[in-house]
C-alpha cells in the first residue's frame, strides 16, 4: 500500500519542451516555398535558399542555438506541415481567420497591403469602391486572402479564379484579366521581372493584414511566447523591415521604390 501510495504521489515525467526538441535536434525545421521571391527562393546549382523569410528564420534558429533546416513544402503544405510536425513554423503566412482555427499564429513580423496589379492606369488613385463600379475582370488564386478580398470588395466585377498564382498572372499577361490581386512585396517582384503586368496601386482604404508564424497548437507555451516575443521585438526595432529590405535587393528594389500608402509596419 506504501509502495502503491508513492507511485501515485510521484511527479508525472514532464513531456519534452518543444525548445528541447530542437535543441536535441540540433536543427529548427521551417517550411520553404520554392521560387517565391522575395520571401524564399532555392538555388538550383547550390541548393542553398535565400529570401526574407529564410534570414527571419535563421535568426530565430540562432537565437535558440541551432542550425536552420529548411525543409521544401507549398502555401498550402505549410500549414498541414506545421500540424503534423513536420516543420517547427511556418513564416510569412497572411493571418486569414480560417487558418487560426488550424495551427497558432504568433505576434506579426510586418504588415502587407492588398494591391491591384494591373496595366491599365485608370485604376489609379482609385478607392476599392470605384474599382469595383468599373466593371474589370480581376484575377485570384482560388482560396487565398486574395480570393477574399475580390469576393468582399469587388461584387460587381467579373472574377476569374485559377488554381494557382501563375495561371492568373497567365490571364492578366494575355490580356483575359485587367488586373490580379496580391499582396505589395510579392507584386513588387512581378512587375520587376515582367514590366508587361504594368504598375502596383494600393487603393484606399488600404488593406494592411499582418504576417505571421504558424507553430503547432498543441505546442507549449513558452514555444508560443518565445515566437510571438521574436516577432515582436524585431518588428519594432526594424530588423525584420531590413530583413525585407535585403531580400528585395537582388531585383533592384528599394524602400523607395515602394508603392505610396504601404507601411511595413502597418
Amino acid at each position: 500500500m506504501i509502495a502503491a501510495a508513492a507511485i501515485a504521489l510521484a511527479p508525472a515525467a514532464q513531456a519534452q519542451s518543444k525548445l528541447d526538441e530542437i535543441r536535441s535536434r540540433g536543427t529548427l525545421r521551417m517550411a520553404g516555398i520554392l521560387n517565391e521571391d522575395p520571401y524564399f527562393a532555392k538555388d538550383p546549382r547550390t541548393q542553398e535558399w535565400r529570401g526574407f523569410a529564410v534570414e527571419m528564420a535563421r535568426d530565430i534558429a540562432n537565437t535558440i542555438g541551432v542550425k536552420l533546416e529548411v525543409v521544401e513544402s507549398s502555401w498550402a503544405n505549410s500549414i498541414l506541415d506545421v500540424q503534423s510536425n513536420k516543420v517547427d513554423l511556418a513564416l510569412a503566412l497572411t493571418a486569414m481567420p480560417k487558418r487560426a482555427m488550424s495551427i497558432y499564429f504568433s505576434s506579426p513580423t510586418y504588415y502587407n497591403s492588398f494591391v491591384l496589379l494591373s496595366p491599365k492606369n485608370d485604376v489609379a488613385n482609385k478607392t476599392w469602391s470605384e474599382i469595383n463600379d468599373m466593371g474589370l475582370t480581376i484575377a485570384v488564386d482560388l482560396g487565398s486572402a486574395q480570393d477574399q478580398i475580390a469576393t468582399q470588395y469587388l461584387t460587381k466585377a467579373n472574377i476569374l479564379r485559377f488554381k494557382t498564382r501563375d495561371e492568373a498572372l497567365m490571364a492578366l499577361a494575355s490580356g483575359k484579366a485587367d488586373a490580379v490581386i496580391n499582396t505589395v512585396l510579392n507584386a513588387m517582384v512581378m512587375v520587376k521581372k515582367n514590366p508587361a503586368f504594368g504598375t502596383v496601386y494600393v487603393p484606399k482604404p488600404i488593406l494592411s493584414s499582418p504576417s505571421v508564424i504558424g507553430v503547432n497548437y498543441n505546442s507549449d507555451e513558452v514555444w508560443k511566447k518565445f515566437i510571438s516575443a521574436w516577432a515582436d521585438y524585431n518588428r519594432r526595432v526594424g530588423n525584420n523591415q531590413t530583413w525585407i529590405v535585403k531580400g528585395l535587393e537582388p531585383f533592384g528594389i528599394t524602400l523607395d521604390d515602394l508603392p505610396d500608402g504601404f507601411d511595413i509596419g502597418g
